[in-house]
């Protein structure tokens, strides 16, 4: 069975006269098959437990609040299991204005676009997509109905497929992809790899668009 977590990093902004959004917004996939989600969900409980003091743990592991060292001793403990790490980062400059105007309907189409590169023919266990609960209940609706449509013919229509809404701070998954999709965001925006570079071997699609 196919885990996918979906999460972002910059936003989506587009006032580059008057305000001063991220120039790139990255969304990234963190893919696990059958039990490794847990094995991850694990390492992030014992860092934020073993790694902050109690007066300063924060309620999740967040890529821009979280230490160097701590993103490094998270890595460490789950460097061996298998997942993998497809993203897709938008040069936000290079979209029509028209488009610029519907944020949901540029987010839903980046995140078709990560999906689009994960081997769904091997789901034979089934699917099961889980993103950050941030969209409103329509905004909730028109995310699944489009991703749904657009990936269920990437797979034999028996499998099931199911995508979940979660807060992030009851998720590690969550916050892990969290953690890796800021790392590739920086790469684009800040030319800053540090962070990326100890998980790159992770990553299998990383690409540009526009």
């Amino acid at each position: 069975m196919w885990y996918l977590y979906l999460d972002e990093s910059g936003d989506l902004g587009f006032d580059f006269v008057n305000k001063k959004p991220s120039k790139y917004f990255t969304v990234t996939v963190l893919a696990v098959r059958d039990g490794s989600h847990r094995k991850i969900e694990k390492a992030v409980s014992l860092t934020l437990r073993r790694k902050w003091n109690a007066k300063k743990k924060p309620e999740e592991l967040k890529g821009a609040k979280c230490p160097f060292q701590i993103k490094k001793y998270f890595y460490g403990r789950i460097k061996d299991e298998k997942f993998a790490l497809y993203s897709i980062t938008l040069n936000k400059r290079r979209v029509y204005d028209r488009l610029a105007k519907d944020k949901e309907r540029v987010y839903n189409y980046i995140a078709r676009l990560v999906f689009d590169q994960i081997p769904f023919g091997n789901a034979e266990g089934g699917v099961e997509i889980v993103i950050d609960r941030s969209k409103t209940k329509r905004n909730i609706q028109e995310f699944n109905r489009y991703i749904i449509q657009q990936i269920k013919t990437q797979f034999d229509p028996k499998v099931p497929l199911r995508i979940r809404h979660e807060d992030s701070k009851v998720n590690g998954c969550l916050q892990a992809v969290d953690l890796f999709c800021w790392g590739i965001q920086r790469k684009y925006e800040h030319n800053d790899t540090e962070w990326l570079d100890i998980y790159k071997d992770k990553v299998i699609y990383d690409e540009q668009y526009l």
